[in-house]
């Protein structure tokens, strides 16, 4: 049976209109039972503000998740002239701007409260926070105790400014691995204005059917969620995560979807797409890339909104 991966890698331009229909079109369902499916804007970066607000319009997500760090969509030291241009092109494309994805995790860089600024001004209201690490000549509480002085600091910070940080949860060896940790940094602090972008797939990589309890266990502190999926393969004599577009690899989206709703999160939604994307594996012309690209990433937001 043909795969997506398939899909991708025969696409041609002719093929799209015809070939690619959409899972669901979501039109019977509620905008008010979920929140805003969000391009997280990394995918999109080979485009400039202009262009990647109406292909994501296009593609039919709400809105956009900008990436405001190194190497990102918006870079931290032009946050103040470059962040209002973004915003400005996702509103006239007709999208909501409700969150960014940052490196922020010291809250006495100048730079830290410079792009909080800038984005509570634009009525950005949820940023990811950067990543911490565990510190090798440390043991792992009084690693966990350095980095949740640095979250409270950070909590503080954003109440000024009337933002929610969110630390994501992502499989490996640093902090947000095994998930229990994060509501070890968490606890006890307000999540008004702190929390954690739950991430099911890497929640599931690493708990595999344990995943249910460290989601409950955050549910008060999930403001915003991120979206992928994926499976395991053998590599040689070794297990690798491959991801894979939604609903082809190990998310039970069932399950998920039905504790959004009793757990009542509900807020912005970042969509990733962590698998080959036809402008990584495609060195033809850059138009019929484009729409391959809209077409792939159409099937991933199709999708999305039927289970959601």
């Amino acid at each position: 049976m043909p795969t997506r991966r398939d899909f991708i890698s025969t696409l041609s331009t002719a093929a799209i209109v015809g070939a690619v229909a959409p899972l669901a079109t979501g039109s019977s369902i509620s905008k008010r039972d979920r929140g805003p499916i969000c391009l997280f804007s990394k995918h999109l970066q080979w485009m400039e503000y202009e262009e990647m607000a109406e292909t994501a319009a296009e593609i039919g997500f709400d809105g956009v998740s900008l990436t405001v760090r190194p190497r990102g969509h918006v870079l931290p030291e032009n946050v103040e002239r470059d962040l209002p241009r973004a915003v400005e092109f996702l509103k006239k494309a007709g999208l909501k701007a409700p969150m960014m994805t940052t490196a922020i995790t010291d809250p006495t860089d100048p730079r830290t409260r410079a792009i909080l600024e800038v984005a509570s001004d634009l009525g950005i209201r949820f940023y990811r926070m950067g990543y911490f690490k565990y510190a090798q000549d440390k043991r792992i509480l009084d690693s966990l105790a350095y980095h949740k002085r640095q979250l409270s600091e950070l909590a503080a910070l954003n109440k000024e400014y009337g933002i929610h940080g969110a630390y994501q949860n992502h499989s490996g060896t640093n902090v947000g691995g095994p998930v229990w940790d994060i509501h070890h940094l968490l606890d006890g602090l307000d999540p008004q204005w702190v929390g954690c972008q739950y991430d099911v797939r890497h929640a599931t990589a690493e708990g595999g059917t344990s995943w249910t309890l460290g989601m409950k266990l955050l549910a008060p502190y999930i403001k915003i969620t991120a979206m992928k999926d994926f499976h395991w393969i053998q590599d040689g004599n070794r297990w690798r995560i491959h991801n894979t577009p939604l609903g082809e690899g190990m998310v039970d989206f069932e399950t998920y979807s039905e504790m959004t709703r009793s757990l009542g999160i509900n807020g912005p939604i970042s969509l990733h797409f962590e698998y080959d994307m036809p402008h990584e594996t495609n060195n033809g012309d850059r138009a019929e890339v484009k729409k391959q690209t809209i077409a792939v990433m159409k099937q991933d937001v199709d999708f999305l909104k039927s289970q959601l």
